[in-house]
């Protein structure tokens, strides 16, 4: 065994944290050695988060904490959190943000040497995480940059700092194939100059390809821990294998008709933003009765602001959008109620989506009532049959949001859009951010209401393939144009577009585990 592994930068023992009698992780162990990539995989509320911010020192506001947390070195412990411009400073541009951090560093030189100095210390740190264009993003603010791009300014603070563990917070959650092989190779890069990377990640084909040891995490204790191939190959404990087993998608079976006038349908639709900015191109899209579509491409493709323009929270657009061969209104403000009804929009981030100080079962009661006219009474008791038909039994249904997990309020947005009866539902990646076993349980809600909702018709907008394949037929965007679209297997097996070929091969060495 190499040194390298022998060694460890970092160490937990014993991890207890409690908080309001309520047990986050017990008695969790983790060693974490330089240049190794060590994954921790569960469900949500399994403990990931608790354990990885444990190894920066922070914990829940009043939490008991037992056990023990040691570090070698002087180095900080770097953090990449899932949403990187909440730890980025609006006001400053990004010269400013890693100036802060790099000066110091050079106090020791003469004043004429200090700028220069500093200077090449931050574009060193930009090319180690893998920005090496970093000089034209020094004079944006972070709002101007994307995500991934946010991400690695993020990351670059955390190696200008010296940081010998780097702690990655579902770093690819959300994100397209093509973006997640480029976080892999940036993770990688980090963890060959010596550093230690502690990913914390739902996305087993991004774990496969990147980790070196994995703990699984269920209820705040490990369950399974070794090699990544050892696991995936011959898992033990019954949790690892139910994870890796739901890790895919199930096709539907047959497929939907074509037949007669689709229930929406899509014209020379061209979206701008700021009135000028074209971001969609979309010359002819149809969904017929029963019928479920997937939309799928990358971050930024146009996916989402199409699936807003159908639901008329886009407004700024030429073209029609019509609904059984009727013009819908662009704007939501100027359709009426059965014309809301009708198209009902699922958001990715169900926990914003509702209110946080009210019960939940009221919040999906009231569609009924605002859309349908149903009475109150009426409204509740529809409203607790269909949560319990998705899954959702009644005792958390008078729960306030924040007492759910995210699973079990992407169910109650599910039920909430159910209860105006839409002709179309449009799910913007209602499964992003969930481990394998939640998505599973999503994806088969929304197969059987395929099925079983009589005509009903689903837009579902997603950057994973795998849940793609869950659809009738695929359209793929790329730069804000339809690239490709038709049936699923062909398009899923045989591609034609550059693009969509590209995505398929990145998926497909993800999927093996293969970094390049």
């Amino acid at each position: 065994m190499s040194r390298a592994i022998e060694e460890a930068v970092a160490e937990i023992r014993g991890l207890r944290v409690e908080i309001g009698g309520r047990v986050l992780v017990d008695g969790v162990h983790l060693r974490v050695s330089p240049g190794r990539v060590t994954a921790l995989v569960g469900a949500s509320g399994s403990g990931k988060t608790t354990t990885g911010l444990a190894l920066l020192g922070e914990y829940p506001a009043g939490a008991l904490v037992a056990g023990e947390v040691r570090r070698s070195g002087d180095g900080p412990v770097g953090y990449v959190p899932q949403h990187p411009a909440a730890v980025l400073n609006p006001a400053r541009r990004v010269r400013a943000l890693l100036d802060d951090i790099a000066r110091p560093q050079v106090r020791h030189l003469p004043r004429a040497e200090r700028r220069e100095a500093a200077r090449a210390l931050v574009l060193r740190a930009l090319g180690d995480a893998q920005l090496p264009d970093g000089e034209a993003l020094l004079g944006r603010y972070p709002h101007q940059l994307s995500g991934g791009q946010q991400q690695r300014v993020v990351l670059a603070q955390a190696l200008l700092l010296g940081a010998r563990v780097i702690v990655a917070d579902e770093p690819t959650t959300g994100q397209d194939a093509l973006t997640k092989s480029r976080i892999v190779e940036q993770l990688a890069a980090v963890a060959a100059r010596g550093i230690a990377v502690v990913l914390l990640s739902h996305d087993l084909d991004v774990v496969r390809a990147l980790a070196d040891e994995v703990l699984v995490m269920r209820e705040g204790r490990v369950v399974e821990s070794g090699p990544v191939e050892r696991l995936w190959t011959a898992p033990r404990h019954e949790w690892t294998r139910r994870l890796l087993d739901e890790q895919r998608a199930t096709p539907p079976d047959g497929m939907a008709t074509e037949a007669g006038r689709p229930v929406l349908e899509v014209r020379d639709l061209t979206a701008v933003h700021d009135r000028r900015t074209v971001v969609l191109r979309a010359p002819h899209l149809t969904l017929h009765p029963g019928e479920c579509v997937a939309v799928v491409g990358r971050s930024g493709s146009g996916k989402t602001t199409l699936a807003r323009c159908l639901a008329g929270l886009h407004s700024d657009h030429d073209g029609d959008i019509l609904l059984d061969g009727a013009l819908l209104p662009r704007s939501l403000r100027r359709r009426d109620r059965a014309q809301l009804a009708a198209v009902q929009y699922v958001f990715q981030d169900a926990r914003a989506a509702f209110d946080e100080h009210r019960p939940v079962l009221p919040q999906v009661a009231r569609t009924a009532v605002r859309l349908r006219g149903v009475d109150e009474r009426a409204a509740t008791a529809e409203a607790l049959t269909t949560l319990n038909r998705l899954g959702l039994p009644e005792h958390l249904a008078h729960r306030r949001p924040g007492e759910l997990s995210g699973g079990e309020l992407q169910r109650a947005a599910l039920a909430r859009a159910l209860l105006a009866r839409p002709r179309v539902l449009i799910c913007d990646e209602v499964t992003s951010g969930l481990d394998t076993v939640t998505r599973r349980g999503i994806l088969d809600v929304l197969s059987g209401l395929v099925g079983a909702e009589g005509d009903l018709s689903l837009v579902l907008v997603t950057h994973d393939l795998d849940t793609a394949r869950l659809a009738h037929r695929v359209a793929v965007l790329e730069g804000g144009d339809i690239v490709e679209q038709g049936p699923t297997q062909r398009v899923l097996t045989a591609p034609q577009h550059p693009f969509t070929i590209a995505l398929m091969r990145t998926t497909e060495r993800l999927e093996t585990g293969t970094r390049s």
